[in-house]
């Protein structure tokens, strides 16, 4: 069976996407990140997916201390938006850490290289999200100009197979595949349980509601 790599935070769209991922019939290996992050919810509950599923994993732990994203620099809040505000401001949100995904994928070309492992799977979309520049098909194609050019051994693929699809028609996707979202976690604050307030809980139960389907954590 073939391996891929799957960038795993735990989360609604990454679990969905893992799953994905092992129907098409590849062996996955998820790479989770601790890049000091304000807490490491996600990290535990990637963990236990990943185990759940049989998958081989690695954390890669590191620090971007210097970010001054709120997901990592506790003196900052977590801002709470109404949905008809998220990803429609100019301004990058406080939530934004920057240069995140081009660190998470740099790993994965690593481990691709090393494994001989020629795709990696990355959850990220522009339809339902909350307006980073590195979740955007632009940022995906000069990845994929970067890869052609380094004269690799083998040709390595980032496949963002989410990247058009709103957060509805993820969770209707995964339903299909039985993904066990009571063990996913979204929430940007942590705590016991999600907030419920933040926007990727607000993306979260918003998806859900469209799709007709109750969420397990709310």
């Amino acid at each position: 069976m073939k391996k891929a790599i799957v960038l795993f935070s735990g989360g609604l769209d990454s679990t969905t996407l893992l799953y994905y991922v092992k129907n098409k019939g590849y062996n996955p290996v998820c790479l989770i990140f601790d890049y000091g992050q304000r807490h490491k919810k996600e990290i535990i509950q990637a963990k236990k997916i990943a185990e759940l599923t049989n998958s081989e994993y690695y954390v890669i732990k590191f620090k971007l201390n210097w970010s001054g994203s709120s997901l990592i620099d506790l003196k900052r809040k977590v801002p709470f938006h109404k949905i008809s505000e998220i990803g429609k401001n100019r301004s990058l949100p406080s939530t934004y850490v920057h240069g995140r995904n081009t660190i998470f994928l740099s790993f994965a070309v690593s481990l691709a290289e090393a494994k001989n492992i020629k795709d990696i799977f990355i959850g990220a979309n522009e339809v339902d999200f909350s307006g980073y520049p590195d979740c955007r098909k632009e940022y995906f194609s000069a990845w994929g100009k970067l890869l052609s050019s380094l004269g690799l051994k083998n040709k390595i693929n980032i496949i963002a197979p989410f990247l058009k699809m709103s957060k509805k028609e993820i969770i209707c996707l995964g339903m299909k595949l039985k993904v066990p979202y009571n063990l996913t976690w979204s929430c940007y604050v942590g705590g016991s349980k999600p907030c419920g307030k933040c926007d990727s809980c607000i993306l979260r139960r918003k998806g859900f509601r469209d799709a007709g389907f109750h969420d397990p954590l709310s």
